[in-house]
């Protein structure tokens, strides 16, 4: 009888480990949600999907920006200082599927652009890993992270790329070293 219960129980052992040797060995999901206003943040977007394989979402304001350069400018100022989240065109489906979420953003008067924030608010980010990413030009990261980790305090956050907009085009090498130091892509 001891031999017995001894044999099942290392079976029952053996097995629960086989799953979670199984559970660990499952490709993490990946979702880029990217707001692009110039299109260097999306260019930087496809860049990360390229080289992950990860799903893709763009983050799109209900009333879209002016493609006037200073009306634009006078918009995010005036958002940015009011503490305006934009509703959104769209949100993704089911954001529970994802283990990773990198999120991109233009630097905006060192922030996230508005509807990037208004994303985050409005989706729950507990337990997810949240990776920022940010174009610029000249501004580098600033408060882009901080105000990522302020809007989803419960997520683990990896750290973020910031990459000036003149140089997106030429930034996937940079893309992939970063992707591998984080420990995303091998």
């Amino acid at each position: 009888m001891k031999r017995l219960t001894f044999v099942l129980t290392a079976f029952l052992l053996l097995a629960c480990g086989g799953a979670d040797a199984q559970k660990k060995s499952e490709p993490m999901k990946i979702l880029v949600a990217y707001f692009s206003h110039s299109g260097n943040t999306r260019a930087m977007a496809e860049q990360i999907r390229e080289a992950t394989g990860a799903d893709i979402f763009e983050i799109e304001p209900g009333e879209p920006y002016s493609s006037v350069y200073q009306e634009v400018l006078e918009r995010g100022k005036r958002e940015i200082k009011g503490n305006v989240k934009p509703p959104l065109k769209s949100m993704p489906g089911n954001l529970v599927q994802y283990d990773v979420i990198f999120v991109g953003s233009p630097n905006w008067w060192s922030t996230i652009a508005p509807p990037v924030a208004t994303f985050l608010a409005n989706e729950g980010f507990a337990g997810k890993t949240v990776v920022p990413f940010v174009t610029h030009g000249g501004g580098g990261m600033a408060g882009c992270e901080a105000a990522v980790k302020g809007l989803c305090p419960q997520s683990r956050m990896l750290k973020g790329l910031a990459v000036n907009g003149s140089s997106v085009k030429g930034a996937a090498p940079q893309v992939r070293k970063w992707l591998k130091e984080i420990g995303i892509v091998k």
